[in-house]
């Protein structure tokens, strides 16, 4: 069996451990404890090390789900799981004052950390003052950053997949 590993990173409360669950094929192994840093998000449970779950395609291939916590403070545990990855998917929460900065930010991070495949969904869009896509695309291109944002949903699974299939899509292009 093939095996294969995809990041989800990105800002707190983005809701990296709910789009792995809204995709993975088996139980996710979750390491969210209670929120004591409500100074950042007022969420009650925030992941504090590697959450996973994995996605079996077939004929044989198995991928791996592998999210992060959100805060900086955690970056020993993005370096980790950056070796051997595919790519990053890195979700912010666009309704987040701090998502015009956080993106970039994250982007950033994890391209300069050898990731050159990534694609980023914004969350969170329904609620009043989100960063939109086309604000998205202009904040990266600011730092010569291009990949592709989509506006999601991370309780949809159709909507995590379409971020999945772009970054294997994208892959892929490169390889051919």
């Amino acid at each position: 069996m093939k095996e294969f590993k995809i990041i989800f990173a990105g800002s707190m409360g983005a809701g990296k451990t709910t789009a792995i669950q809204s995709l993975s094929d088996k139980e996710v192994v979750s390491t969210d404890v209670e929120n004591t840093d409500t100074k950042s998000h007022s969420k009650l449970l925030t992941t504090v090390g590697i959450d996973y779950g994995q996605i079996l395609l077939p004929p044989d291939v198995k991928i791996g789900l592998y999210g992060t916590p959100g805060q900086e403070r955690f970056e020993l545990v993005w370096r980790i799981v950056t070796e051997g990855a595919l790519g990053a998917i890195i979700l912010v929460d666009s309704s987040s004052t701090k998502a015009p900065e956080e993106l970039p930010y994250y982007v950033e991070y994890f391209h300069k950390h050898k990731m050159d495949n990534i694609v980023v969904g914004l969350t969170h869009t329904d609620l009043p003052g989100y960063l939109s896509q086309e604000q998205a695309l202009e904040s990266l291109a600011k730092k010569k950053l291009q990949f592709p944002v989509f506006e999601v949903d991370s309780r949809e699974k159709n909507d995590v997949l379409l971020l999945v299939e772009t970054l294997i899509a994208s892959i892929e292009a490169q390889i051919y």
